[in-house]
């Protein structure tokens, strides 16, 4: 059996990649795809990435980093088209394929090693198809799991192949920036940054107990694995070419456009707490959290966040969506709507909640319990959380 069976397969620049096929004269020029005038950048490649250039900026500020850059209108419907593609092409190799959004997925080949190779041969093998079918390139991380292999791709861009085995694993984890760690955000990085763990081989050689202290139990634990690669879980299959997780979403649209983060945070809000309790409905919890943002001149993005472990409740849901809203750090940029999914759904059965510390016996989830309760009994307007009801005062 091989020792690495995961592959994390990342398209590189998708959006600008697949705009770029028809323009093949500006591939050495620095191109953005998104909208004009006071629009943002949904996508830009690696040219325009030299001179700062970033997803989410205004076009006034590209502007002004990169003058001459050249800015192409997205194409939705060509980018889901070439996303099934790909994924119909994963799919040819092996079933198992967790897609993550519409431009990377994970891949367990462990089942296709003896019809197609070793994994590194099954990565160089889906790299020449797709650029050969599709135009694009990717980069693959092979490991022996899916948060090295995650960073491995990373490190593999661009139109590159990394395989990290089981031996290599501390050598190629250790001298990181601790924030690198799959999963892990800004929030816990800052954290573990004020005891003085930097690297990932500060976390990987303080003691288990120390970490469940400093963290807590759950993530301190979760975090040692992460820093020693030895984290496990099974892939779960996606339902087909267009479904890149099984998922439960909201979208609103704004009356009027809007910059107002109080007004932005506060839907979100709304929305958290209606997707919230559709899983609680269905008995579903869900790890990774994604923002939609959609401006106002209808170019939209996505963000996505994976929590250590599965939730439904709306306080930690809602907390996801708004610090990946802050992190775009979007300075004043209107917005038409906003949209919030919960990917990976498990049977809530299945997932054992871990107290965090000075995180009390009942909290969030229990109140979510009692608001629902309320809701099948009085309405869905019998209790909603209290800035939802100041708003409409």
């Amino acid at each position: 059996m091989t020792d690495t069976p995961i592959l994390h397969v990342d398209m590189d620049a998708f959006y600008a990649s697949v705009a770029l096929r028809e323009r093949p004269d500006l591939v050495d020029q620095p191109v953005v795809v998104g909208g004009s005038g006071r629009g943002v950048v949904l996508a830009a490649n690696y040219v325009a990435r030299r001179y700062g250039v970033r997803s989410a900026l205004p076009m006034t500020r590209v502007r002004r980093l990169c003058p001459h850059v050249v800015v192409l209108p997205p194409d939705y419907d060509t980018f889901t088209s070439v996303s099934a593609s790909v994924m119909e092409t994963f799919r040819e190799v092996t079933p198992i394929v967790q897609a993550v959004s519409l431009d990377e997925a994970f891949l367990d080949v462990r089942g296709s090693v003896r019809r197609l190779g070793a994994p590194v041969v099954i990565a160089e093998q889906l790299r020449s198809a797709i650029h050969d079918e599709q135009g694009i390139t990717c980069s693959v991380g092979v490991a022996a799991t899916v948060s090295v292999a995650k960073l491995a791709s990373r490190r593999a861009k661009p139109d590159g192949v990394i395989v990290v085995p089981p031996s290599e694993v501390t050598t190629f984890l250790h001298p990181l920036d601790v924030g690198e760690l799959y999963g892990v955000g800004e929030k816990t990085q800052a954290l573990l940054q004020r005891f003085g763990l930097v690297t990932v081989g500060d976390v990987a050689h303080t003691p288990v107990r120390t970490l469940q202290r400093a963290v807590g139990h759950h993530l301190g634990s979760h975090l040692h694995d992460l820093a020693w690669g030895t984290d496990r879980g099974d892939l779960t299959p996606t339902a087909g070419p267009h479904e890149p997780e099984r998922s439960m979403g909201a979208d609103e649209t704004f009356s009027r456009d809007t910059d107002d983060r109080d007004v932005i945070v506060r839907e979100l809000l709304r929305l958290s707490a209606r997707v919230a309790g559709r899983m609680r409905a269905a008995g579903v919890a869900g790890r990774t959290i994604t923002l939609k943002v959609r401006f106002a001149d209808f170019t939209t993005i996505t963000r996505s966040r994976t929590m250590s472990e599965a939730t439904d409740v709306t306080v930690e849901i809602h907390r996801a969506v708004t610090r990946l809203y802050d992190a775009l750090g979007l300075q004043r940029a209107r917005l038409r709507l906003v949209g919030v999914r919960v990917e990976g759904l498990v049977p809530r059965s299945t997932v054992h909640r871990q107290l965090v510390l000075g995180e009390p016996e009942h909290g969030w989830a229990e109140a979510d319990r009692a608001v629902d309760l309320a809701t099948r009994r009085f309405g869905s307007a019998a209790v909603r959380p209290a800035s939802l009801v100041v708003e409409r005062a």
